[in-house]
This record gives C-alpha cells, sequence and structure tokens, in this order.
C-alpha cells in the first residue's frame, strides 16, 4: 500500500464527501527540509464534520488522522478543507 492509499485510508474516518489528494514531493526535490524523510502533499477535502468548526479545527480533525505518520511519510500536508456547501459555492464561481 503506497503512502497516499494510506493517507486516503485514514482520512476516511472523516467521511469524506470530496478527497483530492496530490504528491507534490517531485517539486520539492533538494529542499533542505525535505531531507529528512517524508513527501510534500495537496489535500482538498470537504466533509460533514467540518460544520460549525473553524479553519484551524478542521486542520487539527485533519492532522489527527496522521499524526503518526508526519515527518516520516509526511513532510509537509496543504490542505484545503470544507463543509460540503462551502466546496459547492467555491468551485461554482
Amino acid at each position: 500500500m503506497s503512502i497516499m492509499d494510506v493517507i486516503r485510508a485514514r482520512l476516511a474516518a472523516l467521511e469524506p464527501d470530496t478527497l483530492e489528494l496530490y504528491d507534490d514531493s517531485q517539486a520539492h526535490a533538494g529542499h533542505a527540509g525535505a531531507q529528512g524523510g517524508g513527501g510534500h502533499y495537496q489535500l482538498i477535502i470537504s466533509s460533514r464534520r467540518f460544520e460549525g468548526l473553524g479553519h484551524v479545527a478542521r486542520h487539527r480533525l485533519v492532522y489527527s488522522t496522521v499524526t503518526d505518520m508526519m515527518r516520516k511519510d509526511i513532510h509537509a500536508l496543504a490542505i484545503k478543507a470544507y463543509t460540503p456547501g462551502e466546496l459547492t459555492r467555491a468551485f461554482s464561481r
């Protein structure tokens, strides 16, 4: 199972309506901070679990699913977390 497969499986606990995960590691090759291991990833996720939560709380909820993977498997995780309604409005412009 790849790292991306593991991340997706972990994020399934948030019952996402949308989950898009991109491996951005190639763009960061040679980056001094990445030498310790782990890849760079971008995440777009929408879930009803984010209803009523602020930006920081949503990110904490996402990070709680992959905490043990940080630094070893994941060096950086850029997160865009939406409720289903917010995602629809953000991309319908």
